[in-house]
């Protein structure tokens, strides 16, 4: 099973993880079959109380799609890429990733805070 998926085929994960920039903003789309949900909610807490423990972790919020079809998206922030690359890369998160269901597949992308006069704040 290939669990991620990139968001953008041209710049995937593993090429933003290259990129040092901070802080960074992780957005995960999640798709899975509706009779998977609770093991997907097992896995996902799993995964989030090990990032939590993870130097440069900063917080973070799952969202589910209204509908009758699970589509969860993950909003979490982090000091720096470095710091994301770390956990994302370490062998215990690797290898918990073999805990989500076989229909799930996510799409992680990195993003940064821009800033827009009178609007938002970099």
């Amino acid at each position: 099973m290939s669990l991620l998926r990139p968001l953008d085929p041209a710049f995937p994960i593993e090429r933003q993880l290259t990129v040092d920039a901070s802080p960074v903003v992780l957005i995960n789309v999640f798709t899975l079959d509706k009779t998977d949900e609770e093991t997907f909610l097992q896995a996902w807490r799993e995964d989030a109380a090990f990032m939590k423990r993870q130097p440069g972790f900063i917080s973070t919020q799952l969202h589910r799609a209204i509908g009758e079809n699970p589509t969860y998206l993950n909003y979490a922030t982090w000091e720096s890429t470095t710091d994301f690359r770390a956990a994302f890369t370490h062998p215990d998160f690797v290898a918990q990733l073999a805990h989500y269901p076989a229909s799930a597949s996510a799409a992680p992308h990195l993003f940064q805070r821009v800033g827009v006069p009178g609007i938002c704040v970099a």
